[in-house]
């Protein structure tokens, strides 16, 4: 049976490096931006495979070679390539980017770089930060599961020179840390960008709509979850995702943080002083495997969401690493911030201050305590 989705997609043969006929017939733009890709490091040592690198970053570069990315990373990884990120089926009429393009690549470890310049034609490898900035439009840099410490010195170069840049999660190691990136950029007019993929996903997108359509009354309370089991160091990391859940639906502002742990699961109660709070959940189970679920209580209407399109996670993921792409890509063309830094600031803080709220016999901790 045909199915909605079947013929809403068309019947493109599944052939991922080729464009569709209504991208390739259209114009070429006036100008392509430049992008340069950083690689951060984790605690020193360098990520090869940098996920946010290789599969968030590969929306702005044209092309890709399918064969390397089967050579280089894991079967599953290859297979999202092939059957989502560069199947002209599911280019949600805008993908390749006709304006964008990787042209340099930096990683502190340069033995690294050559697998990710065979994957991505015409990319090149960076011998340092300096000829990076001097080359490129625009920085993206990318970081899978590291702590944030190396990020100020890898992109202080591309902020002096005013470069818009994408800086990943967590922004900066610490609050103070994040403060100060924040305000390098803001000091040399640098337009910058931080972010989880939680704040793009279709289900975010269609609840801050409805948020600022005032559809069913105000919002009276949010329970932000993650499935994958806690721990401390992960909470670090990953405890952003759902913290940038809670900011982007409830906003800066907020006042205080507790948080419980037990096992692998950990509870965050996040207070407001002006508006309803917030539940964290990392480690919660669900009937069925789900990376995440957010459930906002509306005055009138329960309105939950996760990542995933028509019970398809990895097309709801290539969904939101797409338009997390999109709004960098948005802000290279029109330099204007799309993402508050008292909204990044306070993904910060709600983290540091739930893991002091978990040292001290989960105590209410204000945020004042850790910024």
């Amino acid at each position: 049976m045909t199915t909605r989705r079947d013929v809403l997609l068309g019947a493109a043969a599944l052939t991922p490096l080729v464009a569709s006929s209504a991208t390739a017939a259209a114009p070429e733009p006036a100008k392509v931006y430049r992008i340069g890709v950083i690689s951060a490091a984790i605690k020193g040592k360098p990520q090869p495979r940098n996920g946010h690198t290789w599969h968030f970053a590969q929306y702005l570069h044209p092309e890709i070679d399918l064969a390397a990315i089967k050579k280089y990373l894991d079967p599953g990884s290859a297979e999202m390539f092939r059957k989502y990120n560069r199947n002209p089926k599911f280019t949600f009429d805008q993908l390749p980017f006709s304006d964008t393009k990787i042209t340099h690549y930096y990683d502190a470890d340069a033995t690294v770089i050559p697998p990710y310049l065979e994957a991505f034609p015409g990319v090149k490898a960076a011998k340092s930060l300096e000829e990076l900035v001097e080359s490129v439009d625009a920085v993206w840099l990318g970081d899978a599961s590291g702590f944030g410490e190396d990020h100020f010195d890898l992109i202080a170069p591309a902020l002096k020179r005013g470069l818009p840049t994408f800086c990943d999660k967590p922004i900066g190691g610490s609050v103070a840390g994040t403060k100060k990136i924040l305000e390098f950029a803001k000091k040399h007019n640098a337009p910058i960008m931080s972010s989880s993929l939680f704040r793009h996903h279709q289900g975010m997108e269609a609840a801050v709509r409805k948020r600022d359509a005032d559809e069913f009354g105000p919002i009276r309370y949010v329970i932000a979850a993650v499935q994958g089991g806690y721990r401390p160091d992960g909470w670090m990391v990953y405890g952003q995702h759902p913290a940038w859940s809670v900011v982007t639906l409830l906003g800066a502002g907020a006042q205080a943080v507790s948080m419980y742990a037990r096992e692998d699961t950990c509870h965050a109660l996040v207070t407001y002083p002006d508006r309803m709070p917030a539940e964290i959940w990392f480690g919660r189970p669900n009937e069925q495997w789900e990376y995440c679920h957010t459930a906002v209580y509306f005055q009138k209407k329960k309105f939950e969401f996760t990542p995933s399109i028509e019970g398809d996670f990895w097309y709801g993921h290539h969904y939101e690493m797409f338009r997390m792409a999109a709004t960098f890509r948005e802000m290279v063309k029109t330099k204007k911030e799309p993402i508050p830094h008292a909204e990044i600031v306070a993904v910060t803080a709600i983290v540091h201050a739930a893991a002091k709220s978990l040292k001290e016999k989960s105590r209410l901790v204000e945020l004042s305590e850790v910024e």
